[in-house]
């Protein structure tokens, strides 16, 4: 039989004279009716994701002021959940300076621009053969690629420009996030893994063209990364493979080609904190250099939020339509 050990020895200390991680300062406040926005803010705890959400907003207000790059790398979903006319207004008020999406973000983008909907029933066409046949994009997509692809444009560019310009007009071409940026005149990226998009499955693919487009939008990429020293942000919003991957590699040829990137800050924001953002986003550029962030939420919520601080402290109008 085991002998339990006696109590009556420990050593204990007055709880005033130990570290605490949580302070009674750093509490919430009640959000009251009809108080702004701003009081909202004010009122969230100083401790863990409430502490995190506004330091970040203050990272992106401060590459604003010292005109760095704000890059937002996007996942699909972050179209697909309606969030385009919120990323737009950032478009236009400074607070989003280039963005990055995979190939599945022009799919939705285009779609979203000329029909006003998007997101098919995947296993309702699987069966059949039928998913991902849907002729205009099939069709208008690739046209869009190859066009561009003569006239030296990236694929981003490519696809903006055509939705921007299309006759008959694209009737939604207000919540296109690639027509905003050509609109702007800012760099929108698109980076393709060959075979993931339904768009490669349609005779209009033209893999060479598709292949040099995507490959000039790494190179542009890269410019902007090699920016981001000095107080620039990048953040990875819902792409759990392909844009981290893209972004690690962006980075170190960046340094590679001797651009000092130090003193700036990335962000993963998704509903699940996975391995590549956070190693490839959060942890290794910014290791010893920089400032990593995670903020875990649902993209619809988690977005919203953050521009909506970013915007209750903004001078500037959201519009230049």
């Amino acid at each position: 039989m085991g002998r339990p050990l006696s109590l009556d020895g420990v050593s204990t200390y007055p709880l005033a004279s130990r570290k605490s991680k949580v302070s009674r300062t750093a509490f919430s406040r009640p959000h009251r009716r009809g108080a702004p926005f701003a009081a909202f803010l004010d009122g969230l705890p100083r401790i863990l994701a409430g502490e995190t959400l506004l330091a970040l907003r203050d990272e992106v207000r401060r590459a604003r002021t010292r005109r760095r790059p704000v890059i937002w790398g996007l996942g699909a979903h972050v179209i697909k959940v309606g969030l385009a006319p919120v990323l737009i207004d950032l478009m236009e008020r400074g607070f989003v300076t280039a963005i990055a999406m995979n190939g599945a973000g022009i799919v939705h983008d285009f779609e979203v621009a000329v029909a006003g909907r998007t997101s098919e029933d995947v296993l309702a066409g699987l069966g059949k053969g039928s998913f991902g046949m849907a002729r205009e994009t099939g069709e208008e997509v690739n046209r869009a690629i190859v066009d561009g692809d003569r006239d030296g444009l990236g694929l981003g560019a490519a696809v903006g420009r055509y939705l921007a310009t299309r006759r008959p007009r694209a009737r939604h071409v207000d919540a296109s996030l690639l027509a905003a940026a050509w609109r702007l005149g800012m760099p929108a990226t698109v980076h393709v893994a060959i075979g993931t998009d339904i768009v490669h499955m349609h005779p209009a693919c033209d893999p060479a063209a598709l292949g040099r487009a995507s490959h000039l939008d790494f190179r542009t990429f890269a410019g902007e990364v090699a920016r981001l020293g000095g107080g620039g942000v990048y953040l990875n919003v819902g792409s759990a493979v392909v844009l981290p991957e893209v972004f690690l590699k962006a980075v170190t040829l960046a340094r590679n080609l001797g651009h000092r990137l130090s003193d700036f800050a990335t962000a993963n924001l998704d509903f699940l904190q996975s391995y590549r953002p956070g190693t490839n986003v959060v942890e290794r550029p910014v290791k010893g250099s920089g400032r990593g962030y995670r903020l875990t939420g649902h993209h619809e919520i988690l977005v919203p939020l953050l521009a909506a601080a970013l915007v209750e402290k903004d001078g500037r109008r959201g519009s230049r339509r």
